[in-house]
């Protein structure tokens, strides 16, 4: 299936992936136009298929990462289906897989095997530590990654302590560091005429992610604490307290200070030498805080984000998704998009929030597949005659839960 006037028409994945970090990856290349085919274990698929919460039976968590893909819903433990995996591949440009290190070497596809027959194919792995090192054995999650890397450390406030962020983080970084990885592969093989392994982890993809608390220890041996919510060197820059609750807030250059202290009618702290320079007011910032608070507490959040905001002050309200959906600027943006669903009807879903030409009536082509609803169309592309697709049926190498 070719998209046309797509930056990846015609690049041709094998999704071999399953939970979040390689379906992430290959949702944003199938957003792009590459023609994703997401091969699926029987009986049961990708294991985030029946995941609560459900809409329909539906597991909302595949439905939420697995758009612009066609399913092949294979029985691995049947010898055809490895003949099939083995056609497929030798067709595609792109093989994406997060099985546990060495796995795929047990089936029979290694990177040196697969290669061989197909110099051009970029063979792409997501694993939870690297596929070698003390721990490129262990099984890796999301949560583990986010203690590892340091991540949690930095994130929440006492007395709890260490918090998870509310999103699968890791999972997501490694998925957008590998579809990178995926295209700067494809942009050299038209160079050289050959593919390369691409790979990275849970772990990595949140340590590349440490920005300046990163630099802040190697450059100073300084070991960042619990950031809360305010940012960890500028100040004032955080969550501050309204007459009717919290509001984000973003003034820490010098010039927004300025203008700060002018709206709040307070042009002393200007001069004041405990937060009249950016580190000033980074080793006096609890003071400041309270200062600030105090002010803030006359007036409602709308009141100051619209103050805030006409004199060039970065600042605005701390939503719940209900208000984020609501808002006219994320309305603005299209960041959902609807499409007809074989079985769930219409489909409202998460949109690609990159720009381009090609998405001006949407980035969404093809709804979350039913496991091996794109079965026959697959191995007919691949090469295989009628009668060999109805032997596949017979014996249950392919299957599906057809609308």
């Amino acid at each position: 299936m070719v998209s046309q006037n797509l930056p990846l028409s015609g690049l041709r994945v094998l999704d071999l992936t399953r939970a979040l970090a390689g379906p992430f990856c290959t949702t944003i290349l199938g957003d792009l136009g590459a023609d994703v085919v997401k091969v699926e274990s029987l009986p049961a698929g990708d294991m985030t298929r029946n995941m609560p919460p459900f809409q329909g039976n539906d597991g909302v968590f595949f439905l939420s990462i697995n758009r612009n893909k066609r399913s092949l819903a294979l029985d691995f433990r049947k010898p055809e289906a490895h003949s099939i995996l083995q056609r497929l591949i030798s067709q595609v440009d792109v093989l994406v897989e997060n099985f546990k290190p060495g796995v795929m070497d047990e089936m029979g596809l290694s990177y040196e095997s697969l290669q061989a027959h197909n110099p051009r194919l970029i063979f792409a792995s997501v694993t939870g530590f690297g596929r070698s090192g003390p721990y490129g054995t262990w099984p890796g999650l999301d949560q583990i990654a986010q203690g590892m890397s340091g991540f949690m450390s930095m994130t929440g406030q006492e007395p709890l302590g260490a918090t998870r962020a509310g999103l699968p983080i890791g999972d997501l970084a490694a998925g957008l560091w590998i579809a990178n990885g995926i295209q700067a592969c494809v942009i050299e093989r038209m160079r050289t005429g050959r593919g390369q392994r691409v790979e990275t982890s849970l772990l990595a993809g949140l340590v590349a992610m440490l920005c300046v608390q990163g630099q802040r220890y190697l450059s100073l041996g300084e070991v960042p604490g619990l950031a809360g919510n305010h940012h960890p060197v500028g100040v004032p820059y955080g969550v501050y307290q309204a007459k009717d609750g919290p509001f984000n807030l973003g003034a820490a250059a010098q010039d927004m200070w300025v203008k700060l202290c002018s709206l709040i009618e307070r042009p002393d702290l200007v001069v004041d030498p405990r937060f009249a320079k950016s580190g000033d007011r980074l080793a006096n910032r609890v003071v400041l805080e309270q200062i600030l608070n105090e002010r803030f507490r006359t007036r409602t959040q709308q009141d100051w984000i619209q103050a805030l905001v006409k004199i060039g002050i970065p600042a605005g309200p701390i939503y719940d998704l209900e208000q984020t959906f609501a808002d006219p600027q994320v309305r603005h943006c299209r960041m959902v998009e609807e499409i007809t669903h074989p079985t769930l009807g219409a489909l409202k879903q998460l949109a690609s929030p990159l720009g381009l030409d090609a998405f001006r009536d949407g980035s969404i082509r093809i709804p979350p597949p039913l496991l091996g609803q794109h079965n026959r169309e697959i191995l007919r592309e691949a090469g295989y005659n009628d009668a060999e697709i109805f032997s596949f049926e017979n014996t249950g190498t392919v299957g599906s839960r057809a609308p």
